[in-house]
């Protein structure tokens, strides 16, 4: 009864803080978690101050998804046996919070994760715009243009990850899965940016670790993070991105660049074997080219938009081994997006995307997957969306004892979005 009590309690003083703070949700330089927030990277750099206290803001997101897909192989390893139906319902929780003049901090909480139906933290930064807490107006100049973050974060890695879905935050993803080779780590360390007239600059250091811990103190290796490039609204109706990002780690206990998403992917169970569960096998439909140790990966992204019409590559290449492997092997990545957005405040659109990845397998096989998507996505508010999808996927070059022999599937999928 007691622990009702406090919950209830606790619950009351929540919806309390959020409708005190209703009116008053924006806080500076932030991405906005709705519609707004759509087509923006690196969150804003604005030096305009609103600040005139400590600020919390508490949002979320929830996410469900009802999927339609088939699938099959070449029958050498029978595969699940998967019908149309819904998945788990996914839900974040987000803490951001306002400390001072240009001190901000994030913490998101997966609420519930393909992976973990347990809550647990994702991690989380504290950034810095101004140094007006060592002095007012300290090295002002240089801080109009640089921003620092520092935590157990999202390493900025490419431009995909600003548009993919993480677990329940999927508003910005015009598609229902995030890319083949989804890249997306979070690692402790700090990141520099400095943004001018268009052109972007960040350097950051990790401790090329996932998983934190004082044991094994010989696997540490330090990882290197770098990205350029230039972000420019030509005229009211034109704008255009393009930049190149590096990765690199060298001899670490386990890199988890292409395997560091624990929520899990949007395809569940697909080409998996008779014993899968959604939670043991929770990457299905995705490659992870297991490359652990000494890598060097390269993202080039270009953003095109013209009015309604916008355009997303990505370029990826990454070399590295296996903890037990002497050569280097390779995989590589193409992935083009074509949206059209139409309607009143863009509240429609279609869209597709064609991607590929070329890969020297661990297996030593020399592999190919293809995915094709078409999407259609309606916003009811700014707060909610409603996609559809239809996915068709293919892998080949596997031998003929593996699973993905002959792999693929295809079929539609339908997933509500709610981010505030």
């Amino acid at each position: 009864m007691k622990t009702t009590i406090k919950f209830t309690l606790l619950l009351a003083s929540m919806l309390l803080g959020v409708s005190v703070y209703a009116q008053t949700r924006s806080l500076d330089n932030f991405r906005q978690p709705d519609q707004r927030g759509i087509n923006v990277f690196e969150a804003p750099k604005d030096t305009v101050s609103t600040f005139n206290g400590i600020k919390v803001r508490i949002g979320g997101s929830s996410t469900l998804q009802l999927q339609g897909l088939s699938h099959e192989n070449s029958g050498a390893v029978p595969l699940k046996e998967i019908g149309t139906n819904f998945n788990l319902a996914t839900a974040n929780l987000d803490l951001d919070v306002a400390l001072y003049d240009g001190v901000r901090v994030h913490l998101r909480t997966y609420l519930s994760s393909r992976h973990h139906p347990e809550p647990y933290v994702k991690g989380g930064y504290i950034q810095i715009d101004k140094l007006d807490f060592v002095s007012e107006g300290f090295m002002g100049d240089f801080m109009k243009y640089a921003t620092l973050k520092i935590g157990h974060m999202e390493n900025n890695y490419g431009d995909a990850h600003f548009r993919r879905s993480d677990n329940s935050q999927a508003i910005y993803n015009p598609f229902v899965g995030n890319l083949i080779m989804d890249a997306f780590t979070t690692e402790v360390g700090a990141e520099l940016y400095y943004r001018r007239n268009g052109f972007i600059g960040m350097l950051g250091f990790t401790n090329g670790k996932l998983n934190q811990d004082v044991a094994n103190p010989d696997t540490g290796g330090a990882s290197f993070l770098a990205k350029v490039g230039y972000d420019k609204q030509i005229n009211d109706d034109f704008r255009f991105r393009l930049t190149g990002s590096m990765y690199n780690t060298g001899a670490v206990r386990n890199s988890y660049l292409y395997a560091a998403d624990r929520a899990g992917s949007r395809y569940y169970l697909v080409l998996e074997d008779e014993d899968a569960t959604p939670k043991s096998n929770f990457r299905s439909g995705r490659y992870n080219p297991a490359l652990r140790n000494e890598i060097t990966a390269i993202m080039i992204n270009p953003f095109v938009k013209f009015k309604g019409l916008e355009f997303f590559g990505t370029f990826e290449t990454a070399t590295g081994k296996a903890n037990s492997e002497l050569e280097d092997r390779t995989a590589t990545q193409f992935a083009g997006e074509l949206i059209y957005r139409f309607g009143r405040n863009d509240k429609f659109y279609l869209g597709t995307r064609y991607n590929k990845v070329d890969a020297d397998d661990v297996s030593g096989d020399s592999i190919e997957i293809t995915r094709f998507n078409l999407a259609a996505g309606w916003f009811l508010t700014k707060n909610i969306l409603a996609k559809f999808e239809y996915v068709s996927q293919k892998h080949e070059g596997y031998n003929a004892s593996s699973i993905f022999n002959d792999g693929k599937f295809d079929g539609i999928m339908l997933e509500t979005v709610i981010s505030f």
